[in-house]
C-alpha cells in the first residue's frame, strides 16, 4: 500500500505537470497529496517526514521570489552566459530571419491540431488556374528534354521567346509592375508543372522568380529601382541572376573574399561616391545570359567616406551585366543538364551607390536581406521541382509496371516491384502534402526559415529516393540514353537539387535543429536575448521568469511523454476521424517525447552542440518527420478525406512515424551521457518501441492505385504535365496504358482459348485473325488487342545509334573551331542568339553527336 501511495504522489505530480498548472498551483496540489497521504496512509512516519522536508525545501524557495532569484537564478544566468554557443553575426542574422509557424507547435512539445486544421486551404485563382491550363500547358507541350539536353543543350528560340511572351519571368512581380501577382501557391504549381516536363525547363523559370533581384527589389529596393526593373523583368527584357556563391565561401558566405571598397569615381561625366567592386562567383544558374547580375559581397570605407565604421559587412548590389570590368564566363556543364550556369567575375570595377539594392542606407544589410528572401523562395522551387519529378516518376513508372510483362504477368504484380512502387507512391503523396502546406504558409504572410530549411532537405532527398526506384523498375528501359527515355535525364540530375541553396549535408546537420532549436522553441532565444540586457537586475528578474516557466515547459513535455507513451495517446486532444486518430495520437506523443530530448540535449551540451553534427542532425530529423507527418494528414483532410487515398496516407505517416521512434532511439544510444540516456529512455519509451514500418499489404495497395487510373491517381498527379499524344515521349506511356487495360480481359480470353487447344495458328498475328474468324474474339477485339500490342513494344523499346553517331571526332570535325572556343563574355544576351555558340562549345567534348532524327 505505501509503494501505491508512492506511485500515487509520482502520478499526482505528472498530472499536474502535465496539465501544465502554476508553480504556486503545483506546490498546493502537491501538498494537498501528501497531508492526504500522512493522514490516510500506512507508510512510516519517517517516510512521511522525509516527503514532507523534500517537499518543503523546494516549494518554499521557488514560490519567494526574492530567495528563488538570488539563490537559484542568479547562480544559473552566471553558467547560461558561459556556455552560451558563440554566435557570429551571419549566424545571428539568420536567426533573426524569417518567421515561426507550425515548426513552433512542435517544438512546443503540444501540437494544436485544431490550429492546424484551421489554416486556409491554398486555392488558386481563376487567373492563376488559366494561366496553369494554358501558357503552362503549352510550354510543357512544346519542350523536349532529349532536344533541349543533347541536340541544343539549351532551350529552343521559340522557347525562350514563348517564356518571356507570356509572363514566366515575372509570376511573383506585382500586378503594378506589370507583373502576374500570383500566389506563392500558384508559382509553385507552375514550377512543379514545368519540372514534370523538364528539369532545365522549371530551372529557368524558377530563379527570376525564387532568390533572385525581382524579390529583393520588391522588399528592400528603393523606388526607382523598382519602377526602372522590375516591368523590364516582368516582360522579359531583363533576364536576371543572382551571385552569391564564391570558390572558397560556398554554404560558409561570412567567408566570402568579394569586396566593395567605397571610393570617388567617374561616373557619367561626375565624380560621385561609388564602390570599386572585385569578385569570383560561380554555379550562378541564368548567369550566361543574364542582362543584370545580382552580387553580394563584403562592403569596407578605409577611407571613411560613409562614417567611422571600416568594415560595413555583406552588401546587394544590381550591376547591368555590361558595365565595364564585368566578365560573364564560359558554361559550367552540371551533370548533362542544359539550363544556363557559369562563372563570372569582375576586378575593380566602379559601380554608383544607385546600383545598392536598396541604396546606400541598405549597405551591409545583405546577409539580412537575403535570409528572409531565401526562406521564401526555397520553401517554393525546390520542393515544387522536386515535388514534380516525383509525379512524373509516379505517372511513368506505375503506368510500365502494368505495360511491361514478366512471365505472362505485369510487372507490377511482384511483390519486389511493388516494394519499389510503395515507396514511389508514398514518398510523392508525402512530398506533395509538404509543398502545399508550405506554399500556404508563405501565402499567410509567413517567411518560415527553418521549415524551409525542412522541406528543400526531405523533399529532394526523397526526389532522389523516387527517381532511384522508378529507375530500378524501368531497368534497362531507363539506363539506354535516347529520345524516348524520360527518366534517364532526371536521374542524372537528382545531385543538384541536393547540393544548391545550401547542401544537404549541411542542411541537416547544422541548420534544422541547429537554427530550430534557437529559432522556435518558446524559451531559449528569449533566455538568449536576457543575458544580453545591459541592466543586470532586470537581465536577472526577465531570466528567473524565462526560466522557471522553461522549467515547468521541460518537466509539462516529460510527463506527457511518459504519460502518453503509457496511454498510447489517448490522452492527447486529437481529431476524432478513426482511419487517421491514431496517427495523431502518435505524433503528439513524439511531439513531447522530442521537446523532452531537445531540452535536455540542450542543456548537456550548450555550446557543444554546434559540433555534435550527428545529434542535431538526427533531432532535425525528429523535427522534420514530425512537420511532413503533419503536413500529410492536414493535406489528406483538405482533399475531402477520400477513402481511396488512405494507402498512400497509411504508408507516409507510418513510414515517418518508424522513422522518428528509430530517430530518437539513436539520439539515446549516442547521448553525452549514457546515465541520462538511460533516464530519458524510460520517459520516451516507458513499453519501449513499438511501432513498425507500413505493412506489406500498404505498400501492394499503394502499388495498385499507381499502375491503375482512378481517383485516386489522378489526385496524386494532379499538377504534373500529362500528354495524351502518342507521338510524345510520356504521351505514349499514358495512352498504351488505357488500350493495356482495354485488352487484357480480351488476353485473358485468348489465353483460356489456346490452354483449351481451341484456337491453332502459326503466329501471334495469325492468332488474332483466327480467333476473330473463329468468333473466340471480335473483329474489333482483335483489332483492339493488335494496337496494344504494337503500342506496348513501342513503350518498351530503346534507342540505338549507328557508330557515326557515337564517334566525338565527327562532331569535331563539322564545328568550326574559332567558333567552339569563342569566350561567352561578349556575347550578345539574347539567348536565341548565343544557343549555337554555347551550344557547340558545350557539345565539343560530348561522347556522341545528336542523333538523326528516326522517328
Amino acid at each position: 500500500m505505501t509503494l501505491l501511495w508512492l506511485l500515487g504522489l509520482v502520478l499526482c505530480i505528472a498530472a499536474l505537470a502535465y496539465v501544465r498548472t502554476s508553480l504556486l498551483n503545483a506546490g498546493l496540489g502537491v501538498g494537498a497529496y501528501l497531508l492526504a497521504m500522512t493522514l490516510l496512509g500506512p507508510a512510516p512516519w519517517v517516510i512521511d517526514l522525509v516527503l514532507w522536508v523534500v517537499f518543503l525545501a523546494i516549494a518554499i524557495p521557488l514560490n519567494i521570489p526574492d530567495v528563488r532569484r538570488n539563490q537559484i537564478s542568479a547562480p544559473l544566468f552566471s553558467w547560461f552566459k558561459k556556455v552560451l554557443p558563440p554566435l557570429s553575426d551571419t549566424e545571428q542574422e539568420a536567426l533573426d530571419a524569417g518567421t515561426v509557424w507550425w515548426d513552433g507547435e512542435l517544438f512546443s512539445g503540444r501540437p494544436d491540431w485544431g490550429k492546424l486544421h484551421s489554416f486556409p486551404i491554398p486555392r488558386l485563382s481563376a487567373e492563376e488556374q488559366a494561366f496553369l491550363d494554358g501558357p503552362v500547358e503549352e510550354l510543357c507541350r512544346m519542350t523536349n528534354e532529349w532536344e533541349v539536353t543533347t541536340e541544343r543543350q539549351d532551350l529552343s528560340p521559340e522557347t525562350w521567346s514563348y517564356i518571356k511572351d507570356n509572363g514566366f519571368f515575372g509570376l511573383i512581380i506585382p500586378k503594378e509592375y506589370n507583373g502576374k501577382g500570383f500566389s506563392a501557391y500558384a508559382h509553385s504549381q507552375i514550377a512543379m508543372k514545368l519540372a514534370s516536363r523538364s528539369g532545365d525547363l522549371g530551372s529557368t523559370v524558377m530563379v527570376p522568380n525564387s532568390l533572385g533581384p525581382a524579390e529583393l527589389l520588391m522588399h528592400y529596393g528603393t523606388e526607382e529601382q523598382k519602377q526602372h526593373y522590375l516591368p523590364r523583368l516582368a516582360a522579359g527584357q531583363e533576364i536576371p541572376c543572382f551571385a552569391l556563391t564564391a570558390p572558397e565561401a560556398g554554404s560558409d558566405a561570412g567567408s566570402m573574399t568579394d569586396k566593395g571598397i567605397i571610393c570617388k569615381g567617374q561616373w557619367e561625366g561626375e565624380e560621385v561616391i561609388g564602390l570599386r567592386v572585385t569578385w569570383e562567383k560561380r554555379y550562378i544558374t541564368l548567369g550566361p545570359v543574364a542582362t543584370v547580375l545580382g552580387l553580394a559581397f563584403k562592403a569596407y570605407d578605409p577611407d571613411h567616406l560613409l562614417g567611422d565604421e571600416e568594415s560595413l559587412g555583406i552588401t546587394l548590389a544590381l550591376i547591368p551585366t555590361d558595365t565595364e570590368g564585368v566578365e560573364i564566363g564560359r558554361r559550367h556543364f552540371p551533370l548533362n543538364a542544359a539550363f544556363m550556369n557559369g562563372p563570372n567575375s569582375g576586378k575593380d570595377v566602379f559601380i554608383p551607390m544607385s546600383y545598392l539594392i536598396g541604396g546606400q542606407e541598405r549597405i551591409g544589410q545583405g546577409w539580412m536581406m537575403l535570409m528572409n528572401c531565401l526562406s521564401v523562395g526555397r520553401s517554393i522551387s525546390l520542393p515544387a521541382g522536386g515535388t514534380g519529378a516525383a509525379k512524373m516518376a509516379s505517372m511513368t513508372t506505375g503506368a510500365y509496371a502494368s505495360i511491361r510483362r514478366q512471365f505472362n504477368l505485369p510487372i507490377g504484380e511482384f511483390e519486389g516491384i511493388q516494394e519499389a512502387l510503395a515507396r514511389i507512391g508514398g514518398n510523392t503523396y508525402v512530398m506533395n502534402a509538404t509543398r502545399t502546406m508550405t506554399a500556404g504558409a508563405v501565402d499567410l504572410g509567413e517567411k518560415p526559415s527553418v521549415l524551409s530549411a525542412v522541406v528543400k532537405y526531405h523533399v529532394t532527398e526523397r526526389m532522389r529516393q523516387t527517381v532511384s526506384d522508378a529507375m530500378d523498375v524501368h531497368g534497362g528501359k531507363g539506363i539506354c540514353m535516347g529520345p524516348s527515355n524520360y527518366l534517364g535525364r532526371a536521374y542524372q540530375s537528382v545531385p543538384i537539387s541536393i547540393t544548391v541553396e545550401g547542401a544537404n549535408i549541411l542542411t541537416r546537420s547544422m541548420m534544422i535543429f541547429g537554427q530550430g532549436a534557437i529559432r522556435c522553441h518558446p524559451f531559449v532565444l528569449k533566455e538568449m536575448q536576457a543575458t544580453q540586457n545591459e541592466d543586470q537586475n532586470a537581465a536577472l528578474t526577465e531570466f528567473d521568469d524565462l526560466l522557471f516557466r522553461h522549467i515547468g515547459f521541460s518537466l509539462s513535455n516529460a510527463s506527457a511523454s511518459l504519460l502518453l507513451g503509457l496511454t498510447g495517446g489517448r490522452l492527447a486532444d486529437t481529431p476524432d476521424y478513426p482511419a487517421t486518430q491514431a496517427y495523431y495520437r502518435q505524433l503528439s506523443r513524439l511531439a513531447a517525447a522530442f521537446a523532452t530530448v531537445t531540452d535536455c540535449t540542450m542543456l548537456m551540451l550548450g555550446g557543444e552542440l554546434k559540433r555534435r553534427e550527428r545529434i542535431s542532425a538526427r533531432l532535425g530529423d525528429v523535427l522534420s518527420y514530425l512537420y511532413l507527418a503533419s503536413a500529410t494528414l492536414k493535406h489528406f483532410d483538405d482533399q475531402g478525406r477520400h477513402e481511396e487515398d488512405l494507402p498512400f496516407v497509411q504508408w507516409g505517416v507510418e513510414d515517418l512515424l518508424f522513422k522518428i521512434e528509430q530517430s530518437l532511439h539513436e539520439v539515446l544510444l549516442n547521448f553525452p551521457d549514457p546515465r541520462m540516456g538511460c533516464l530519458l529512455r524510460v520517459v520516451v519509451f516507458p513499453l519501449g518501441r513499438r511501432l513498425t514500418p507500413p505493412a506489406d499489404a500498404v505498400g501492394a495497395e499503394v502499388a495498385r492505385r499507381l499502375m491503375t487510373p482512378g481517383a485516386a491517381r489522378d489526385r496524386l498527379l494532379d499538377g504534373c504535365y500529362q500528354s495524351t499524344d502518342p507521338n510524345d515521349v510520356t504521351g505514349l506511356v499514358n495512352t498504351t496504358l488505357e488500350k493495356v487495360l482495354l485488352a487484357d480481359p480480351i488476353e485473358a480470353r485468348l489465353a483460356k482459348a489456346i490452354h483449351k487447344g481451341e484456337l491453332e495458328h502459326d503466329s501471334d498475328a495469325d492468332m488474332l485473325n483466327v480467333a476473330a474468324e473463329s468468333g473466340v474474339i471480335s473483329p474489333d477485339e482483335a483489332e483492339l488487342v493488335r494496337e496494344a500490342r504494337i503500342a506496348r513494344r513501342a513503350v518498351i523499346d530503346v534507342d540505338d545509334f549507328s557508330k557515326e553517331d557515337m564517334d566525338p571526332t565527327a562532331r569535331k570535325a563539322s564545328a568550326s573551331p574559332a567558333k567552339t572556343r569563342k569566350s561567352a563574355k561578349k556575347a550578345d544576351n539574347n539567348p536565341a542568339k548565343t544557343a549555337p555558340s554555347e551550344q557547340e562549345a558545350v557539345l565539343e567534348n560530348q561522347p556522341f553527336p545528336p542523333p538523326e532524327d528516326k522517328a
